[in-house]
């Protein structure tokens, strides 16, 4: 057997220096949900290194975080979050993030503000589950460009490419949403879920919703709020409710005991994703994936109808026609 001479060691060693030197210089960037994670990522590409502190079926409106979180913040080069009080209980460490001149990105600084939504439960708050307007979570991808090149100046033409590619697909995805809701009847267009969770996605695609909690699961139901909306589901014949991964099912499945003891049958339509993305390697783990598996969910259940190549087969037929 031949062994490794002088110069051969020290030609390994100084390679695998050379080559940790290069994975050092990735932008080590942590954000609080997958959404986000998502979208850094897809801006970022090969250039950083991401990580989510919440994972997949973790409910952002109730996340307590840990010291470990705390350390992972502190320790990165950028930090991502949705923001506007969606992650509320971390904001003591953003807080202590900005005290230490690392200052947070809120990735919905983009969005239009005339297009908020606000519930009379937290007057001046806007809710935050904007990632349900493609269009609108569309605004953080210059955001994030933005922040990160302030970051890496030298990844500029990365970023900007990256970005060019991800609003495209974007813009594909909200002409996907568009075209399949428009496929659910007039009088069958209500969604009820456990929280409510969908009022951009409703604002923008012509949908009226109800939630049986508010905007924030921190809000509890209460007998009254659930025999309110048991009225309205009798009384409109709606046939259909939905459950979250990230929220409790017992007030969805309560409202559906309640109206089927007043005559009127209601099936649970599925399980949408609302305020996390599906497990990290799936489909459903990325937000046009997501976005997709809630909207086939939807139309199919309320009477419309979703193609069987998905958003995947529309959009590769559209870049064949191209």
């Amino acid at each position: 057997m031949r062994l490794p001479t002088l110069t051969g060691i020290l030609l390994t060693a100084l390679l695998s220096a050379v080559a940790g030197a290069g994975e050092a210089t990735k932008l080590q960037v942590v954000t609080t949900t997958g959404m986000v994670k998502d979208l850094v990522q897809q801006v970022g590409g090969d250039r950083i290194t991401v990580n989510a502190i919440m994972s997949e079926g973790v409910d952002p409106h109730l996340y307590q975080p840990t010291a470990t979180d705390v350390r992972k913040v502190l320790a990165a080069d950028l930090v991502f979050a949705s923001g506007l009080n969606l992650e509320g209980r971390m904001n003591e460490v953003f807080e202590r993030s900005d005290a230490m001149g690392k200052k947070v990105v809120f990735v919905t600084d983009g969005v239009n503000e005339e297009l908020f939504i606000e519930s009379a439960d937290y007057p001046g708050q806007p809710d935050p589950h904007v990632w349900h307007d493609v269009t609108q979570w569309a605004t953080g991808i210059p955001v994030v460009v933005e922040a990160l090149t302030k970051a890496d100046p030298e990844g500029a033409p990365v970023y900007e490419a990256n970005a060019a590619r991800y609003a495209d697909r974007l813009n594909g995805l909200n002409g996907y949403v568009t075209w399949v809701m428009s496929s659910v009847p007039q009088k069958q267009r209500v969604l009820i879920t456990a929280h409510d969770a969908f009022g951009y996605f409703g604002q923008a695609y012509g949908i009226e919703v109800r939630g049986v909690q508010g905007i924030s699961t921190e809000s509890e139901a209460g007998i009254k709020d659930i025999n309110e909306l048991v009225d309205f589901i009798v009384e409109n014949g709606i046939t259909a409710v939905f459950i979250e991964a990230s929220v409790n099912d017992r007030n969805v499945q309560a409202l559906v005991e309640g109206a089927r003891e007043r005559g009127q049958e209601v099936t649970i339509g599925g399980t949408l994703y609302s305020d996390s993305m599906g497990a990290p390697g799936t489909w459903e783990g990325t937000y046009e994936g997501m976005i997709e598996h809630n909207v086939n969910l939807m139309s199919t259940a309320l009477g419309g109808s979703a193609p069987e190549s998905g958003y995947r087969g529309a959009a590769s037929l559209d870049a064949e026609g191209s």
